[in-house]
């Protein structure tokens, strides 16, 4: 099934961005968007970017405009935003699709019906906490926000295990 160092996606400053230069670490991929009302979350995806960098942790934001029309701007303007009203500093790609025909394979891979959660992606802010070794080890709704106790005793969890 391979594993999500596999799958590159275009950065949000352009260029490729290769999932394969976070190999060792912990991820969590998040679909996101700036006009949504969980847009807030991205405070505390960017506290726990903060928070556990240091133990080999990222965020990667995954902006989407499928749910609503929520990220409805460019790249610079996405980029602007986050860093401004969020003071976003993990890395951030530019926009894809994570349903449908269109779908990233990045989403096939982490939703696809192969998948080791497989179904379409619910609306903005779903994540995938990802282990050291490239596999999905568990996924959030939306509704999970990143400072809650099952977020972070996951994220904890999965740092101490593979440490």
């Amino acid at each position: 099934m391979g594993s999500v160092y596999d799958f590159s996606v275009q950065g949000i400053d352009g260029g490729e961005m290769s999932l394969a230069q976070f190999q060792g670490n912990v991820l969590l991929l998040v679909n996101v968007a700036s006009k949504c009302g969980l847009t807030p979350q991205y405070e505390g995806l960017q506290k726990l970017q903060e928070q556990y960098a240091t133990r080999g942790f990222s965020v990667i934001g995954l902006p989407c405009n499928q749910f609503a029309d929520q990220e409805p701007g460019s790249e610079v303007e996405i980029k602007t935003f986050c860093s401004t009203q969020y003071g976003v500093t993990f890395p951030m790609a530019s926009k894809l699709e994570v349903n449908g025909p269109a779908r990233h394979p990045l989403y096939q891979f982490l939703a696809g019906e192969e998948a080791a959660f497989p179904g379409d992606i619910t609306w903005n802010f779903e994540k995938f906490l990802v282990g050291r070794n490239g596999e999905v080890v568990h996924r959030f709704s939306p509704k999970v926000t990143p400072d809650s106790d099952e977020m972070k005793s996951s994220i904890e969890a999965v740092l101490n295990a593979q440490a």
